[in-house]
């Protein structure tokens, strides 16, 4: 079980190596957004909420190397509002409610479902793009309608929601590292 766990992870980290323009290209987006006064927002649900606020606290702390704290806000973190809109408006309003509260045009809002069927990231995409937001998507197997909403996405070839997740976090820890490479910071 173990053995086949890590050939599993290994087999969709080799596959995933195909998105390093993908990532590339969203560093020095990202790099430029946030260089500029822009922010990010994340979102997801369960393990995927996990993986959004990773991304936040590598953005807003620091990745490897100190530097300038970058504004970027996990949506499923404020468990108040959370409460609240899915109490008043439905949890399909969760994130959307959100992003038109924080999002402006010119951020980012990466959208992380292992499914890419999650209804309330979904419509946060939908939100965002309406909003002027760039979306970007992580997802298990294409096609999905999270990535053909987004305006770019990496779709990870895996069977197993543990692996989809994990490469997701290598792929986030891999934004990070060309982030930080394209604001100078050193290594």
């Amino acid at each position: 079980m173990i053995e086949e766990h890590f050939a599993a992870l290994a087999g969709a980290l080799d596959r995933v190596q195909a998105a390093a323009p993908t990532i590339q290209r969203w560093g020095a987006q990202l790099a430029d957004v946030l260089g500029d006064g822009g922010r990010l927002l994340a979102c997801g649900n369960g393990g995927s909420a996990a993986e959004a606020q990773h991304l936040t606290g590598e953005l807003v702390g620091k990745f490897l190397h100190d530097r300038q704290p970058l504004s970027a806000i996990a949506l499923h973190a404020d468990t108040s509002a959370g409460t609240a809109i899915a109490n008043d408006y439905g949890e399909h309003e969760l994130y959307a409610r959100q992003v038109r509260a924080h999002g402006r045009p010119g951020d980012v809002l990466v959208a992380l479902s292992t499914s890419g069927r999650s209804q309330n990231v979904v419509a946060a995409a939908k939100t965002a793009h309406e909003a002027g937001l760039t979306t970007w998507a992580l997802t298990g197997p294409a096609p999905n309608p999270l990535v053909s909403l987004c305006d770019d996405a990496i779709a990870v070839e895996a069977d197993s929601v543990a692996t989809v997740q994990e490469v997701h976090l290598a792929v986030v820890h891999a934004l990070c590292a060309r982030l930080d490479e394209r604001l100078g910071v050193p290594s």
